[in-house]
């Protein structure tokens, strides 16, 4: 099974740059350690956007929780990394309850 309306998942303007990468955000900081390690860094967010949403539009849902928001999907996948290298990404998708359009929540490192 593929996350519904996967073509119009969507990641927040800020989403990558104010969490995904921000050394400083409490819940974010341990996920841009590892981000930045790979060489993703603000001059190349639309690199890592692309890479994210390929996941969701391409990969099978490997796991779906409940939530009073909406429900969450959970799908994994392979990106090219800046620094040549592939890695394995588990990324969490939520579509609320009155949305249509899949969010992103959050991404890490399987």
């Amino acid at each position: 099974m593929k996350i519904p309306n996967r073509n119009s998942a969507y990641i927040p303007k800020g989403k990558l740059t104010d969490y995904l990468l921000s050394e400083t955000h409490v819940g974010g900081k341990s996920k841009a350690k590892f981000f930045r390690s790979v060489g993703f860094n603000e001059t190349n967010t639309s690199l890592l956007e692309k890479s994210l949403l390929g996941i969701a539009i391409k990969q099978e849902v490997k796991g779906i929780s409940e939530s009073i928001h909406g429900d969450k999907y959970v799908i994994e996948g392979k990106i090219h990394t800046p620094n040549k290298k592939v890695v394995k990404i588990r990324s969490i998708w939520i579509l609320e309850s009155d949305q249509k359009a899949p969010r992103f929540v959050t991404a890490y490192p399987v």
